[in-house]
């Protein structure tokens, strides 16, 4: 499979359009660090997105989250590592990402504002849509991730 085509190169504005919602959760939304990991990692697990994927395994780690609970997010719901805060934005996450089937239904929500005020709710809403951007892009143009060792 080959890259398609680069977004940067394509259309500078547009990259710099989705760059500044990035920059906004990152610096300006006020989330914790892990909890954008869980959201980033999970939407690109779900869309498919091999770019994504490795890039956010990889971001995890560096940031210090364990490994257990990296490898276990694609199966949370089974899994006993994640917090119930942390089980709602993953919930949210899914429902949010796939939101034509799901409907982003009231007990998703419901379990958001258990643990989240508004403000956090619309903070971790943009976040889930912001790394859905940028999944769209990476699968739409096939950008490659970086293989570090061969298999």
């Amino acid at each position: 499979m080959s890259e398609r085509l680069d977004i940067m190169q394509a259309s500078p504005d547009a990259f710099k359009a989705v760059y500044q919602l990035e920059n906004f959760v990152q610096t300006a939304s006020g989330l914790d660090p892990s909890l954008i990991h869980l959201i980033k990692l999970r939407a690109s697990q779900i869309n498919g997105c091999a770019y994504g994927v490795d890039m956010h395994t990889k971001e995890a780690r560096h940031h210090g989250l364990a490994e257990q609970w990296i490898a276990l997010v694609c199966v949370w719901r089974e899994a006993t590592v994640f917090s119930e805060r942390e089980r709602a934005v993953l919930a949210w996450t899914e429902a949010v990402t796939n939101i034509s089937t799901s409907g982003a239904s009231d007990a998703d929500y419901e379990a958001m504002r258990s643990h989240f005020s508004e403000t956090e709710i619309a903070n971790i809403t943009v976040a889930v849509g912001t790394i859905n951007v940028w999944n769209r892009l990476a699968v739409s143009f096939r950008t490659q991730h970086p293989v570090d060792i061969a298999a």
